[in-house]
């Protein structure tokens, strides 16, 4: 009679934990992925196509694709908002851009 009873108890606890819900905490947060991710606007125009691209919500480069030409990118280094033209994104110098801190 034990024993029926303990297996009893025992495939009631297996069918109530296999019921049981996956809490919160353990599915995986989507939409904080996409936004580490750029944001690329492109606007098309008769003699050229703007590419923008943002990070954050923050516009740190514009690619200019004229119809006839040369592309050629507007870049804003700083984050001050002022943007330098470069003909092309490979200048050949490899400086560290990380951001340690935030204030």
């Amino acid at each position: 009679m034990r024993l029926l009873t303990l297996l009893f108890l025992a495939s009631l606890s297996f069918t109530a934990s296999a019921t049981d819900p996956i809490p919160a905490s353990a599915t995986p947060l989507v939409e904080d992925e996409a936004v580490d991710e750029p944001q690329v606007t492109i606007t098309k125009q008769p003699v050229q196509k703007v590419e923008e691209f943002r990070a954050n919500g923050k516009l740190y480069m514009i690619k200019v694709t004229p119809k006839h030409g040369v592309p050629y990118y507007l870049v804003d280094d700083k984050g001050d908002g002022k943007f330098a033209r470069q003909e092309g994104l490979d200048s050949g110098v490899r400086v560290p851009r990380w951001v340690i801190f935030k204030f």
